[in-house]
């Protein structure tokens, strides 16, 4: 497969500088890392987005997770692998991603059990982080980017 274009972060003036600065600003707010690329890693599940699947795949894989915790991340509901407040996450990255799926895009059980973990701070960390995990998907998906590629 060849892309139908060049990755419009790159191709418009000023949007990857602006969307990196975002990501460095999500990072900041308390959230373990390895939380964040958990939820980015579902979030690329639910989306089929297979260039943000390796992406996300390779940084839990450098940020020491094991294969069997990668691999995990797709049925993280039936496995033992994941924390309280990481299966929140998840959970949120999954209500945050399939806002369509029901009435009410996050059920109050889903925020609730988020905010039980996250401070206001993380919570919005985790949000903004999962909204631009989406928006990434979306591009990615739309201009058909090759998974195959390295990268930085």
């Amino acid at each position: 497969m060849q892309a139908r274009m060049g990755n419009p972060a790159q191709v418009v003036p000023g949007a990857m500088d602006a969307l990196l600065a975002l990501g460095t600003s999500t990072e900041n707010t308390g959230v373990p890392a390895v939380t964040l690329y958990l939820a980015h890693l579902r979030t690329s599940q639910i989306n089929s987005c297979s260039v943000c699947v390796r992406v996300h795949a390779a940084e839990l894989k450098k940020a020491g997770e094991s294969d069997e915790r990668i691999f995990a991340v797709s049925t993280w509901r039936e496995r033992p692998f994941f924390n309280d407040a990481e299966r929140a996450a998840l959970a949120l990255a999954e209500a945050v991603t399939r806002v369509n799926d029901r009435p009410d895009a996050v059920p109050d059980a889903t925020w609730d059990e988020a905010a039980r973990h996250y401070d206001e701070m993380q919570l919005g960390g985790l949000l903004l982080s999962i909204a631009t995990v989406n928006m990434w998907n979306r591009v990615n998906l739309a201009t058909r980017q090759v998974a195959d590629i390295d990268w930085k």
